[in-house]
């Protein structure tokens, strides 16, 4: 078959399957989040009707999505607001780290992967994907929630913290010095604060360069203006999915609802894209050896996640059912984790992609039904209900 008819059926086919499967999910109530990974697993290679012609496509359409989702994210909060909150959970986000790299790390010991490979694993289990979690906020409608700002503040720390933690496991697999390491380190960090800087007093220009009442041309710019920023923010060793989230951070007032109404239908699409791609990228066959060890490692991580969760959000005061949800929609693993196992696929080829692509697709699919179910944990009765329940059947 021609190059590009192949690319147009195989595409066909893809869009296809996700407008059905998020039709299924919508119809009973659901994110469509797991489905959309579990067809990559069926799309993929070793899956049963791989495509191979559109793959190039998803995987750049995956990164577009990531970002997108994260701009879109930012738009929600000014920069002062997020400022605040992120100052608020730099415990939380220490609490992070101790509960969730140190299993990952006593498990890459346990399985004899040396100490990069106990250190990448530490990394794999540490972070949760931005993507994912974004996107089960805007389907469950919790980004006004009282818990939102302490989740978002724990995904951008997690996302800071890989600036540092990527290029020191770059160059550490590489078998580099420790002063290389370090260099890379300080200009990954300087890059990011600079990018920091930046949002905090460019946010008015920006907002006014980008500012037109034409949906077309808003469009345009607040797209080229995006994605400029993430790759800028990648070259510098950093993430892109902060370079969009500060974006999002910059654009305020009418000009971030007039962004909203516009980058919806496209974020939209290109999550769709990333969530496949993350399961396209894994083959099935390599995760059923690794999968009884993936499962016993995936409980205790979604366990610390749902504990650092509960912590950040009764930091912000949330209630109960908050506290629950926040530490649910942590639980998801994905784009991170899966660069960190890359990162050393040439040092220990086979050991640690295989089971990071089986620990990342299981948490991904039982992430967003725990934190779906979390909506359905009664709410504590106040306490004044319960003695005036009580003292009147004490008087009866």
């Amino acid at each position: 078959m021609h190059g590009s008819s192949a690319l147009l059926i195989e595409l066909g086919i893809v869009l296809a399957a996700l407008a059905t499967l998020g039709a299924l999910a919508r119809r009973f109530g659901y994110s469509p989040v797991p489905l959309y990974l579990l067809a990559g697993l069926a799309l993929g290679p070793g899956g049963i009707a791989p495509v191979p012609a559109a793959g190039a496509f998803v995987t750049t359409g995956a990164s577009i999505g990531v970002i997108l989702l994260l701009l879109t994210l930012g738009l929600e909060f000014t920069v002062g607001e997020f400022t605040a909150s992120a100052r608020r959970h730099v415990p939380s986000a220490c609490v992070d780290f101790a509960l969730n790299a140190a299993p990952g790390a006593v498990a890459g010991w346990l399985l004899g992967l040396g100490w990069i490979g106990a250190l990448a694993m530490g990394g794999i289990t540490w972070v949760s994907s931005s993507g994912i979690v974004a996107r089960l906020l805007e389907d469950l409608r919790r980004l006004a929630n009282r818990e939102t700002p302490a989740v978002l503040s724990v995904l951008v720390l997690e996302d800071v913290a890989m600036a540092a933690f990527l290029p020191l496991l770059a160059v550490l697999a590489a078998g580099g010095a420790w002063w290389q390491a370090a260099l890379s380190v300080a200009a990954a960090v300087g890059a990011l604060s600079l990018a920091f800087a930046a949002t905090h007093r460019l946010g008015g220009p920006l907002a006014r360069i980008v500012d037109t009442d034409d949906p077309e041309l808003l469009l345009l710019r607040v797209l080229s203006l995006t994605l400029l920023v993430a790759g800028i923010t990648e070259l510098m060793q950093a993430s892109a999915a902060v370079g969009a989230f500060l974006v999002g951070l910059a654009l305020t007032g009418q000009v971030a609802d007039r962004t909203r109404r516009v980058v919806a239908p496209l974020r939209d699409l290109f999550a769709a894209v990333f969530f496949l791609a993350i399961g396209l990228a894994i083959n099935p066959r390599d995760i059923v050896p690794v999968l009884p060890a993936v499962l016993a490692l995936a409980a205790v991580t979604a366990a610390t996640k749902v504990v650092t969760g509960w912590y950040a959000a009764a930091r912000d005061g949330a209630a109960r059912r908050g506290r629950l949800r926040a530490g649910t929609v942590l639980i998801a693993r994905g784009e991170f984790s899966l660069v960190i196992a890359s990162l050393l696929a040439t040092a220990q080829p086979g050991q640690l992609s295989a089971f990071a692509a089986a620990y990342v697709i299981v948490l991904a699919v039982v992430g967003p039904l725990a934190t779906r179910l979390a909506d359905r944990v009664p709410a504590p009765r106040p306490a004044a209900a319960t003695r005036a329940e009580s003292g009147g059947r004490a008087s009866g």
